[in-house]
């Protein structure tokens, strides 16, 4: 359904040029969910904005790749047919939802405008609708909440707004970028629980985007470790946890606590700072923090290969073998 290739944004400043996106590539199939994580700035959110091209020129600009929805390249669309798809076809929940609402226009009338706009419901009808969507992602006395203002509404219902404002057209995609990150952990648990559930009855594939690991380990079927703008580990969720192949995703994981565990172990921790993001050399940009380093490190930047079935890994070496 969703097949990106090549995919490089960047951002004109007055220091330089910030390579924010340097090369991404993958696909998602019908109903697949699909986790991209990695620490902050390197390059999830970015990346999704270009999904949709919602990234703000100047001072960016998606200056090269191919986003192909169902065999059309989103990168060449007439502003037209990019209406159309925004919202309608592909839909994104935003990370935090104060901001993305209009806070002086009503939750129904927000979502009654988004009804109207994509699709043949009169006002009564999309009403309705709202209505229905506002129940079904779990705010009580639906009908009587439309008329509310979003500063009324808690964090973690307004999240389920999102949800429901983008849910509202029966999107082929949803993406949810960190959704999650300004939410106490219950309900972090109940917006987790409402993505998982509301995918798998409305059949809808997902991109989840956060940089936390223990947030898709049971809610994703692939993962994408993203670090400088580029894609340095890809796999089966299982696969993935079961064997972490690339030097930054094992600093990842071994940075998690494990409730599980019998024995005392202290956190591993990844020891210096991401590489600055204007004019990178052509070398591993995992390289200054790299215990596993050899001296092709220096020189040439690594490609994604493929080590095991579905499983690809941009290093000179498995760190596992």
């Amino acid at each position: 359904m969703l097949e990106v290739s090549n995919l490089q944004t960047i951002f004109t400043t007055e220091d330089g040029v910030v390579q924010a996106v340097n090369g991404i590539s993958y696909s998602l199939q019908r109903g697949e969910a699909l986790g991209i994580v990695g620490e902050s700035g390197c390059g999830k959110s970015v990346g999704a904005l270009s999904l949709m091209r919602l990234i703000p020129e100047p001072p960016g600009k998606i200056v090269a790749g191919e986003v192909l929805f169902q065999g059309r390249d989103v990168l060449r669309m007439d502003i037209k047919d990019l209406r159309s798809l925004r919202g309608n076809q592909i839909a994104m929940i935003f990370q935090d939802p104060l901001t993305s609402l209009n806070p002086v226009l009503t939750i129904g009338r927000q979502i009654v405008e988004t009804v109207l706009l994509h699709t043949d419901r009169n006002r009564e009808q999309a009403r309705q609708h709202a209505i229905d969507l506002l129940d079904m992602v779990g705010i009580p006395d639906a009908g009587n909440r439309l008329n509310n203002y979003p500063h009324q509404f808690s964090g973690g219902m307004r999240q389920r707004v999102m949800i429901a404002m983008a849910l509202s057209c029966d999107p082929l995609l949803l993406i949810a970028d960190e959704p999650t990150t300004a939410l106490d952990v219950t309900t972090q648990a109940q917006i987790i629980d409402l993505v998982m559930r509301l995918r798998k009855e409305l059949g809808m594939a997902v991109i989840w985007i956060t940089h936390d690991l223990g947030v898709v380990a049971g809610c994703v079927d692939k993962v994408i470790v993203m670090y400088a703008g580029q894609i340095v580990e890809s796999a089966p969720v299982r696969e993935f946890y079961a064997n972490p192949s690339h030097p930054y995703s094992r600093g990842l994981l071994g940075s998690l606590p494990k409730l599980d565990s019998t024995t005392r172990e202290r956190l591993t921790s990844i020891q210096g700072l991401p590489p600055n993001l204007i004019d990178m050399p052509d070398r591993c940009p995992f390289l200054d923090r790299c215990r596993h380093r050899i001296p092709d490190c220096r020189t040439r930047n690594p490609l994604l290969r493929s080590i095991a079935a579905d499983h690809e890994i941009a290093c000179w070496v498995n760190v596992n073998d």
